[in-house]
């Protein structure tokens, strides 16, 4: 329906963010430069082609948005020169046709010239009927507009043009309309189409302007009834100021500023009648009362908890498992729980079980674990997975009850307890709150915070928690707990019983190798101030850093290790010694942060290992870091100056004595059976030690142990360098199940043992040991004493001197 013809050559007059289409006709200031310029250059064009009257001075009107220039622009006739209303010089130009703008060209004056193309447009005759429903339908919709206005006289220009194009040109006065929007119109050749875009742009605002008025509305009505009430407060207050008068009393307008917060605050119902009455008490209370202040710090602390305020959980359970597996390596069990309880979450949400019985689906989980295992940082990525808010309360040294429960109000300074401030510093009702440390709580005269915490860690009552400082019912059903703990044996029975056990049982070197390359050392390069191609750590000197310079169940000294190896790097290259980039193996470790520290037994000399002599046996426990490897010697004293007896040393619980009675009579009891020389346990005195004699240590575990350290002490055979054991034994010499497998095997695994004896019914609990670690070691699962000292004592090639 457009087609191009009539080529023409005109001076540029470039409009800054601005469009002028056909028909318009606009002022121009020829105080800028630019229009000056195209003015002079179309008058200078007009007077040489000898146009008398006839033609005006013709200037080419282009949008120039940024800096860049449209494809097309707009004839432009100067229809006057001279002053605008501010007085500057001026120029009324109005455009006439579009025009497609071609290369540039020559012409007078310092205007830029283009060569263009008139574009002829053409609208069939007579118009379709869909055309005239267009026309009539702008027509209305700009008539609409324009009366909400008050332009009644542009009303009945607008209702005169029937020409389609001049129809869809003149929305170019609409001043609504974004340059975007008219460089659209402007391009647009075809006028049907440029009528049904500028029809859709006024449809649009229109129901913008609609959307507006009903806010405005809304918020006058909202305004009206608020000034309404403002003003029946104003004359309460009056009314309550003359009273105050009457009664002699002061004026108490700090009271209905906290009625006044407390109705307009979002509070549950029950709360909102607990703070009109403190209110209340208020406002009847003077000046000098010890009780205003009391209510006043009570009020605050209400009025800033997030009482209604709840973050919308993420329940993309494929994108939370990413977040998990990206910022924690192993930990398979809690992400698991984690994964399973947001699933769960999100089934009950899509059912509207969210709230059953008045309470919500939170969560109490204890994380229970040696230190450096991740239990702490674990927490931040559970909150990052769920997308709630997360808050830390540290619970290590606490001995108050008042620190959970809050103090009483009556109390000089009192306050409400750890919890109640974790939730306002977390900004809503159901954030993840980690309990740090909740191993490490003690009591004293002053109340048990174990205890204390019962109610809060309970799914069946922390619906209704009530804070002795509150004293209102606050939900914490929807909270997620997380505690962490050390040991578990610390944690009070009664409270271990609220929560859901998750155990983490430490790392094993492959999974130390990846947290070290993965998370350890970006984070510590950037401490160091050192870029990650500057210096790389093989695979080969991170495995050495985890097995011989670290040996731990976490990564808290593995961390520390590389950190001191990069700053080591930094040091010599700031001081001309090292080159970078420079890639760390295992052969520099040495001359950057010194030797091992924990040299496997199996990679030391045969005859320095601790075994190569009879009477030492290696035994596997349980401690607060972790498993460890335990060592157990045995000695037979001289009958002549030895007193008969059993002599126990390594500050030994009574349990564990208990375990060494145990082992020497069932060694007496069936020494001929096992073809050992049991009549030296009659006359001469037996020792048993447990070295690191400063470690406290107890536990049925190293019964088998100290069998075995016996039996080899009486039969001269030593114990294989490469075998650990553990199992409590009986009387009758049957093993008997114990627990912490998995870290036992794991720290057996870390000092480079490759044989391990186990009770027979702890074979079940081998499924929790990682796969990597089960196929480096051989288990061998038992049942009675006689297959341990079958598996663990050497054959004796020659005789052996029993050690004295």
């Amino acid at each position: 329906m457009a087609s191009t013809s009539t080529p023409l050559t005109l001076p540029v007059l470039p409009l800054d963010d601005e469009v002028v289409l056909p028909g318009m006709v606009v002022p121009l200031d020829l105080n800028d430069n630019d229009v000056r310029a195209a003015v002079e250059a179309a008058q200078a064009a007009a007077r040489s082609s000898g146009s008398v009257g006839g033609s005006k001075p013709k200037v080419l009107l282009v949008p120039r948005i940024d800096g860049t220039y449209a494809n097309t622009g707009v004839l432009g006739t100067v229809e006057q020169v001279g002053r605008l209303a501010d007085g500057d010089p001026g120029a009324l130009i109005r455009g006439r046709s579009r025009v497609r703008i071609g290369a540039g060209t020559t012409g007078p004056g310092a205007a830029l010239w283009v060569e263009g193309l008139a574009v002829e447009e053409t609208v069939p005759e007579p118009l379709p009927g869909s055309v005239t429903e267009l026309v009539t339908e702008y027509k209305a919709l700009a008539t609409n507009w324009l009366k909400k206005r008050g332009a009644w006289q542009v009303v009945d220009r607008v209702q005169q043009i029937d020409d389609v194009s001049a129809l869809a040109d003149n929305s170019g006065y609409s001043p609504f309309l974004s340059t975007p929007q008219k460089v659209e119109l402007l391009e647009t050749a075809d006028p049907v189409a440029r009528l049904k875009l500028a029809t859709e742009q006024l449809r649009e605002h229109l129901a913008e302007q609609d959307v507006a008025e009903s806010i405005a509305k809304d918020v006058q009505e909202g305004v009206d009834k608020q000034q309404r009430e403002f003003l029946l407060r104003r004359q309460l207050d009056a009314v309550r100021k003359e009273l105050r008068e009457l009664n002699g009393e002061s004026e108490g307008e700090e009271s209905d500023d906290y009625r006044a917060r407390v109705e307009a605050a979002d509070l549950p119902e029950k709360v909102r009648e607990t703070a009109l009455k403190e209110v209340e008490k208020l406002e009847r209370s003077s000046d000098q009362s010890p009780e205003g202040s009391w209510i006043r710090t009570w009020l605050d602390t209400v009025l800033e908890l997030p009482w209604s305020e709840r973050t919308e959980d993420e329940y993309d359970i494929q994108g939370a498992q990413r977040v998990l597996d990206a910022e924690h390596s192993g930990l398979e069990d809690v992400k698991e729980r984690i994964t399973e309880y947001l699933a769960v979450r999100k089934r009950r949400s899509e059912r509207g079980l969210g709230v059953v019985g008045g309470r919500r689906g939170g969560a109490v989980l204890a994380l229970v674990g040696p230190p450096g295992v991740g239990k702490t940082s674990l927490g931040e990525s559970v909150a990052h997975a769920m997308g709630r808010k997360f808050v830390r309360v540290a619970l290590g040294g606490v001995r108050d009850e008042a620190e959970i429960r809050g103090h009483r109000r009556t109390y000089v300074g009192a306050l409400p307890g750890r919890i109640v401030r974790a939730i306002k510093e977390a900004g809503s009702m159901n954030p993840v709150v980690l309990l740090d440390e909740i191993d490490k709580v003690g009591s004293d005269f002053r109340g048990d915070p174990a205890a204390a915490l019962l109610e809060v860690l309970d799914p069946a009552q922390n619906h209704t928690f009530r804070d002795h400082y509150l004293e209102v019912e606050l939900d914490l059903s929807d909270v997620v707990f997380l505690a962490t703990a050390n040991v578990l044996e610390a944690i009070p029975e009664a409270l271990l019983d609220r929560m859901e056990l998750v155990r983490l049982d430490g790392y094993t070197e492959d999974e130390k190798v990846v947290i070290a390359r993965d998370h350890l050392l970006p984070r510590q390069l950037e401490r160091a101030g050192l870029d990650k191609d500057e210096v790389t750590l093989g695979e080969s000197a991170l495995r050495k850093l985890a097995g011989e310079y670290t040996r731990e169940a976490g990564v808290r000294n593995l961390e520390r290790s590389v950190a001191r190896l990069l700053r080591k790097v930094a040091a010599q290259h700031e001081l001309g010694e090292r080159e970078l980039p420079f890639t760390v193996e295992d052969t520099d470790l040495r001359s950057l942060i010194g030797r091992p520290h924990h040299v496997p037994e199996a990679a030391q000399d045969p005859a320095e290992r601790r075994t190569a002599v009879p009477g030492v046996a290696t035994g596997l426990a349980v401690t607060g870091a972790g498993g460890d490897v335990l060592y157990v010697e045995a000695s037979l004293a001289d009958p002549e100056t030895g007193a008969a007896g059993l002599t126990l040393t390594g500050q030994l619980g009574d349990v564990m004595k208990e375990s060494a009675q145990i082992a020497l009579s069932f060694l007496r009891s069936h020494g001929a059976e096992l073809e050992l020389p049991v009549a030296d346990l009659k006359d001469r005195g037996v020792h048993i030690h447990f070295p690191a004699g400063a470690v406290p240590k107890d536990g049925p575990s190293a019964g088998v142990t100290m069998t075995t350290a016996l039996a080899s002490l009486l039969s001269g055979r030593q114990v294989r360098t490469d075998v650990a054991m553990t199992g409590e034994v009986s009387l009758t010499g049957r093993v008997l199940p114990i627990g912490g497998v998995k870290q036992k095997l794991l720290a057996a695994h870390r000092a480079g043992i490759t044989t391990v004896v186990i009770p027979k019914r702890n074979e079940a609990d081998l499924d929790d040991v990682p796969a990597e670690v089960l196929e480096k070691l051989d288990v061998h699962p038992v049942t009675d004493v006689r297959q341990v000292l079958e598996l663990a004592l050497a054959p004796a090639a020659v005789e052996v001197p029993v050690a004295a």
